[in-house]
């Protein structure tokens, strides 16, 4: 199974945060390829430079690359699917990681219960 890493997935994994449960740690662990987006990057770099989150983002980009994870780029194609998204969500990051989840196809764990309805691929951990 191939996994595309919501942010706070993402975040939860790097520091070992008991908020990621024990179904998404095996979800990880046990997927074919673990996808981060670039979207995640944009919102991370975004936060830090409104000083909402005090991470280095070149090493949490290192441990990705490390850790095996796979760069996922955000094309016109996903950009494009995020018209025909239903409103459940207004962040434009999550949008945007549905529609790259439900365009390439891969599952996307998330712990938003809001980005859970958009989609089956969206994995509510």
């Amino acid at each position: 199974m191939r996994v595309l890493l919501d942010t706070h997935i993402l975040l939860w994994t790097l520091s070992d945060d008991p908020k990621l449960s024990g179904k998404a740690r095996k979800l990880i662990e046990n997927a074919a390829e673990v996808y981060i987006s670039a979207a995640t990057f944009w919102e991370m770099s975004i936060k830090v430079g409104l000083g909402k989150l005090n991470v280095d983002l070149e090493e949490i980009r290192g441990f990705c690359l490390e850790s095996g994870f796979i760069e996922l780029p955000v094309t016109a194609e996903h950009a494009i699917a995020v018209k025909d998204l239903e409103h459940h969500h207004r962040d434009p990051f999550d949008r945007l990681l549905v529609a790259a989840a439900m365009t390439e196809p891969m599952k996307l764990l998330t712990a938003d219960p809001l980005v859970a309805k958009y989609t089956s691929l969206a994995i509510l951990v």
